[in-house]
């Protein structure tokens, strides 16, 4: 599978990320049999977080026993200095390992988080001691809310090092200040921080819970994914064109075979393709920025 730098952080990660929540739904044998399957395909980078259910727990088994070949990031949802603190530690002794490679600020979407975790007694003082502790790699930022909170977090976190943000056709082809994830992957680039794509396979919201309860979805995904082979493709093909460092793949397990294949299969998307793809889901409502109430 194709390698690209991860910004600036010195790390090659495959063109895909395993988005670990996946595991959750598994059994341990279940989940181990996937992180095989992903490592055999040659992905290098994976995800998780505490708020992935058992997906830390489920992943301990195999990471440690292929250390050397992951690289590993992790985040937290805590904002203050001991909540973060904390909660490292906690994801640590559940993952079974002594250092991550890349801690992230997790699902930022307001700026009063901005200002809470930049504050003397916020998240990233503990991230910058557990750096020089070596208990963490490389500093990251995840956000699928508001691209311009993303654009002033590049601004005010001088060691920002990643950030994981929405990129797909349909919020590409709003053209708008609210879906503008393009201007925070420019922005990235000329900083030098190393960019990952969520929602590359988003279709669109699920209905109503009046219309289909939450246990009749098909897949565990918060959002309705396309689900085809092809549609994988096309959709793998166009966040991986437009630059992106890295693609992460859904979050419901049985869509993780296609994925892998899509990115073992790629081999770039030319612009005619990705302008048609763009014209054609446009008009499409997008699951993200998810607007949630504050």
């Amino acid at each position: 599978m194709e390698t690209r730098p991860l910004g600036d952080t010195g790390h090659e990660s495959s063109v895909m990320t395993f988005g670990a929540i996946a595991l959750n739904w598994l059994e341990q044998e279940g989940a181990d049999h996937l992180v095989e399957l992903v490592l055999d395909h040659g992905v290098n980078h994976f995800d998780v977080a505490p708020t992935y259910g058992d997906a830390e727990l489920k992943l301990g088994p195999k990471l440690r026993q292929h250390r050397e070949e992951i690289f590993l990031g992790c985040k937290t949802q805590e904002r203050g200095y001991e909540g973060a603190k904390r909660k490292l530690e906690r994801s640590l002794d559940r993952l079974g390992v002594d250092r991550i490679d890349l801690y992230q600020v997790h699902g930022l979407e307001y700026e009063d988080e901005l200002d809470e975790i930049t504050a003397d007694d916020g998240a990233l003082r503990a991230f910058r001691e557990a750096q020089e502790a070596g208990q963490i790699g490389h500093i990251g930022l995840t956000s699928h809310g508001n691209p311009g909170l993303i654009q002033d977090a590049i601004d005010r976190i001088d060691d920002l090092e990643t950030l994981m943000f929405p990129l797909n056709p349909v919020v590409v082809g709003k053209g708008d200040a609210e879906h503008d994830y393009e201007g925070v992957f420019e922005a990235a680039e000329d900083a030098g921080i190393g960019t990952l794509g969520i929602k590359a396979f988003a279709k669109g919201r699920w209905p109503s819970t009046d219309e289909l309860p939450e246990a009749d979805r098909p897949y565990a995904n918060w959002y309705e994914p396309v689900d085809s082979p092809d549609e994988i493709s096309e959709r793998f093909d166009f966040a991986a064109s437009r630059g992106i460092d890295t693609v992460v793949s859904p979050g419901d397990p049985k869509l993780v075979a296609m994925v892998l294949h899509a990115a073992s299969q790629y081999d770039g998307m030319d612009e005619a393709a990705q302008r048609s793809l763009v014209e054609r889901l446009r008009h499409d409502e997008s699951p993200v920025p998810e607007q949630l109430h504050h």
